[in-house]
């Protein structure tokens, strides 16, 4: 178990059909704290061959299992082709998620969140299983296995942190300050200009889903959530996105609304 550290892994996902098949690299300390557990998430939510991979990103501290703050993405790449890096940064002050070099979500910890943040120390694990309930559509897809074996490959994993005794009681958290220090100065725990700039457009085009727009589930905001009002525009109350399909086919819808509205505004001004 870690208290706080930067986890990572290359992964190459399961190919062909694989709806259902949830893959993951996550956190957790739910085998310690059973009903107060905390939890960090990449999952990936399986496919159907041609489709668009999607996965999500989650966390839950203190067993806030009931507000759980899950964003979901589509990628730009095949993950099933070769192997991409995923990875978590988890310190006592934010959590980045990365793809490959890219961040796709930071949470700042704010006093506001109380216990909703992880604190505990958490083991890090890589899992693949059966999510036909909810994963793929909705749950709508099932796995079917006349396509197994499903195999999901893991490779140069990094483990970064400060380590912590599982079965010590009352664990000294001072000793993990100099590596908090350590972790906090490298170059992963850093978003420069250039960074936010890579996270930000990440966000505009493969983003389909976040909590912190969907008021129907959480009519009052969390308390982490950092409202973008021009990524709140392209999404609906229930934190989709206002059109469904592709972020290039919404792009393409958009402009033709405008064009729309400019022949309008055109032939007003040649009427009169």
């Amino acid at each position: 178990m870690y208290e706080h550290g930067f986890f990572s892994a290359k992964i190459k996902l399961p190919s062909d059909y694989t709806a259902g098949v949830v893959v993951a690299l996550y956190a957790s300390n739910g085998d310690v704290f059973e009903k107060n557990h905390d939890e960090l998430d990449i999952e990936f939510l399986g496919n159907v061959e041609g489709k668009p991979w999607r996965f999500q990103t989650n966390l839950y501290g203190n067993g806030s299992t009931s507000r759980g703050r899950e964003e979901r993405y589509r990628l730009w790449f095949d993950p099933s082709k070769e192997f991409h890096r995923y990875s978590i940064l988890w310190t006592a002050k934010n959590i980045i998620f990365y793809v490959d070099e890219v961040p796709i979500r930071e949470v700042v910890r704010s006093d506001e969140m109380g216990g909703d943040y992880p604190t505990k120390p958490m083991s890090i694990y890589a899992t693949i299983w059966d999510a036909s309930s909810w994963a793929t559509n909705g749950g709508k897809i099932k796995v079917n296995y006349d396509y197994a074996p499903f195999t999901a490959d893991f490779k140069e994993l990094v483990l970064e942190g400060c380590p912590m005794d599982p079965i010590q009681e009352y664990p000294d958290f001072t000793t993990c300050k100099e590596k908090d220090a350590w972790l906090e100065t490298r170059n992963f725990a850093v978003l420069t200009p250039k960074r936010r700039s890579a996270m930000r457009k990440f966000r505009q085009h493969y983003m389909y889903y976040s909590c912190c727009y969907d008021v129907w589930r959480y009519p009052v905001k969390l308390p982490d959530c950092v409202i973008d009002p021009i990524e709140k525009a392209r999404f609906n109350d229930t934190g989709r996105l206002r059109f469904s399909g592709s972020h290039k086919k919404q792009a393409k819808i958009a402009k033709a609304r405008r064009k729309k509205k400019q022949r309008a505004a055109s032939d007003e001004r040649t009427d009169v």
